[in-house]
């Protein structure tokens, strides 16, 4: 996809979201599926949207879209998240500030609602980056996050899809490739699409020019216990920087951290005068094609240049510019 240029005389303040890269094929999608996945990006988007509207900050506006793809069970994010291996949820989120290079990132975590609620308590509390386990929850509790059981992020489909995956011998997948397995064993055939989930973010850029980022996500489906991927990486699968660009990942994150693929994004416009266009699309084409990489990647520019490229077959994603309406895709 090619960027989306910003032409008014001042920056107009916008939002960017992403659902996760590699959908169901359009065969295996109806129409009301389609339009269910349109209706809950344009909702996001719009929260998003009213934050910056009303002259909130980039870093708000991410951590309100992220918390609400959170709370959707479409997303492999919050509630709904795939299972490990051992039939467990470890849930992972990173935000940036693009204006101070502030970071908070939780990994491994299973008893907070909003894990990018978490990554801001970590970046807010300042001391560290990456917390991880028992102590990023006791950190989120410490300073009032909503707590909750495990089993709130389970449901009945993500464990008939983890069972699906392991009866196949598939090993961890992405959550696509989680449905399809799920497909070939159950008589309906694939995985109703308002149950398929992937990784979640959002970029943005406010008023005052500010530039965040935000990611979330529950992992691969059938993962090994304590791995971790690109999302709560900071530099992999989340940066922000005001000078350059704020991108968020979704994908095969082992891929992801291999290539810094976030923060190749800003360093090929910091030192080889890319533009936002340039430096996504040879990320996402070239350097992640280079080693089998799937996935895509939001980003906007300090101008306000939105561009959303992915090499799977589809990506959820979406951007809003305060006072126009959103906008919303799944495929090409």
């Amino acid at each position: 996809m090619k960027t989306m240029p910003h032409t008014a005389s001042s920056v107009t303040p916008v939002i960017a979201i992403h659902g996760g890269a590699g959908t169901l094929t359009r065969s295996h999608i109806s129409p009301e599926q389609e339009r269910a996945y349109h209706a809950a990006l344009q909702e996001v988007l719009c929260a998003g949207q009213a934050v910056l509207a009303r002259g909130g900050s980039a870093l708000d506006a991410v951590c309100v879209a992220v918390q609400a793809l959170e709370d959707c069970p479409l997303f492999n994010a919050g509630h709904g998240a795939v299972f490990t291996a051992d039939a467990t949820h470890e849930l992972d989120a990173a935000v940036m500030d693009g204006a101070t290079l502030a970071a908070g990132a939780v990994a491994g975590v299973s008893r907070v609602r909003n894990p990018v609620l978490a990554a801001r308590a970590v970046q807010q509390d300042g001391q560290h980056v990456l917390m991880i386990g028992t102590a990023a929850e006791r950190l989120a509790q410490s300073a009032g996050l909503a707590m909750v059981a495990p089993d709130y992020f389970s449901t009945e489909a993500r464990l008939a899809q983890l069972r699906a995956a392991q009866a196949k011998a598939a090993g961890a997948v992405l959550d696509h490739d989680g449905a399809a397995a799920l497909a070939a064993r159950t008589p309906e055939g694939p995985l109703h699409e308002g149950r398929k989930m992937g990784t979640v973010g959002a970029v943005a850029l406010d008023a005052r020019g500010h530039l965040a980022a935000a990611t979330s996500t529950g992992g691969l489906t059938n993962k090994r216990p304590g791995r971790v991927g690109d999302s709560p990486l900071t530099g992999a699968g989340t940066y922000a920087d005001d000078r350059t660009a704020a991108v968020s990942c979704t994908g095969h994150g082992e891929s992801f951290i291999r290539v810094a693929a976030a923060h190749d994004v800003c360093a090929r416009m910091a030192y080889a005068g890319a533009t936002l266009h340039e430096a996504s699309e040879a990320v996402v084409h070239q350097a992640l094609a280079a080693i089998g990489g799937t996935g895509g990647l939001i980003a906007v520019d300090r101008q306000g240049n939105v561009c959303l490229p992915f090499n799977t077959e589809g990506m959820y994603r979406g951007l809003a510019r305060v006072g126009q309406a959103p906008e919303t895709f799944i495929y090409r």
